[in-house]
């Protein structure tokens, strides 16, 4: 089997409206076709593809069947990007995927080290690959050597993200990646605006996330001040 034609059928897994919309992006040109799992989570599965210049780009896929819609939309319904979504499963994984394409670009506009997204279909988001070689791996799997400068750049991204008026909402070691020691922000679906009703209870968990995975390296900060200086 051609090696393109082999990563066209590692995408089998999927429900057939899903396996349309992947044949759809891989005709468009976006990648060859999926290669190696990066991560299955509740409600995706996180592929590395292959592009046609030989690099390679992240693609995440919203899974349809499994979500937590509840949960989602309970997110959304506060967000004033989509004021005409319907409550049904599929509207609210459409809705979730392009909310996180949406946020990977304000994110990135306001100078937060995000991914770059290259574009959104349905239940599918193709973002560039953090690492060149090989995908950045998570905090909670690669430590920083250097974790107090590392918080420090942490906290200083979170209050680029509060001046743009945005909150991660699920921040903790497992959304950090570590790019030769500098931190790169990842999973924005469940971001949201300050005007969200719980705003300060996700900014007020995030920091909370952040401070408690630092103290276990021997870096101790006080949550309050560092929500502080987040929002100052």
């Amino acid at each position: 089997m051609a090696k393109k034609e082999k990563f066209k059928t590692m995408h089998n897994v999927f429900d057939h409206f899903t396996n349309r919309v992947i044949d759809k992006l891989i005709n468009e040109g976006h990648f060859e076709g999926l290669q190696s799992p990066l991560f299955v989570g509740k409600e995706s599965n996180v592929f590395s593809a292959l592009t046609a210049t030989g690099g390679y780009v992240v693609v995440k896929i919203y899974r349809l069947e499994v979500c937590d819609f509840n949960k989602m939309y309970d997110y959304i319904r506060y967000d004033p990007r989509f004021p005409r979504m319907k409550r049904n499963k599929r509207d609210i994984v459409f809705s979730w995927a392009q909310r996180e394409y949406r946020n990977l670009l304000n994110a990135r506009k306001a100078g937060v080290a995000v991914p770059m997204v290259m574009t959104v279909r349905d239940n599918v988001l193709v973002m560039e690959q953090v690492g060149i070689d090989s995908p950045a791996p998570k905090v909670k799997d690669a430590p920083p050597q250097k974790p107090e400068n590392f918080m420090g750049i942490v906290i200083a991204q979170m209050k680029l993200l509060h001046k743009a008026r945005l909150v991660h909402g699920d921040l903790s070691q497992f959304n950090i990646l570590n790019l030769d020691e500098q931190p790169v922000l990842i999973d924005f679906s469940q971001c949201s605006d300050l005007g969200h009703p719980r705003a300060r209870e996700f900014l007020e968990r995030d920091v909370r996330n952040v401070c408690r995975y630092f103290a276990k390296l021997g870096i101790r900060k006080e949550e309050e001040k560092v929500f502080r200086e987040v929002i100052s």
